[in-house]
């Protein structure tokens, strides 16, 4: 039952990938905003990565997975992964955020160390 539940937060696309300093564009705001990922599974949930949220994992495959999720407070989403590289993926995100719809999609490419 373990394993389901580790399977489930994290998808497979997202275990060929390390934490580090992540560089995001296709966000609301600055053209480009560097994080210090120590998950990499955060970009699940990009809109609410600030948030305690549950995860689950649609689709898995090797190199993409669909991952729904919802968050303490109201907010959730449904996000499609899709990795160009292990330090290049493609992050289609879509749900609630603050009681409006938010869709945009990201392009995250690990840069370098924290």
């Amino acid at each position: 039952m373990l394993l389901v539940l580790v399977a489930a937060v994290r998808p497979a696309v997202l275990s060929q990938t390390t934490g580090g300093l992540w560089e995001i564009e296709g966000a609301p705001g600055p053209i480009r905003q560097r994080m210090c990922l120590a998950d990499t599974a955060l970009l699940a949930q990009f809109e609410h990565r600030r948030f305690n949220c549950t995860r689950v994992v649609i689709r898995d495959q090797r190199t993409s997975a669909e991952v729904h999720y919802t968050c303490a407070g109201g907010g959730f989403g449904q996000t499609t992964i899709g990795m160009l590289t292990p330090r290049s993926l493609r992050i289609e995100t879509q749900g609630i955020s603050d009681n409006a719809p938010f869709h945009y999609v990201l392009q995250a490419r690990r840069v370098g160390n924290c």
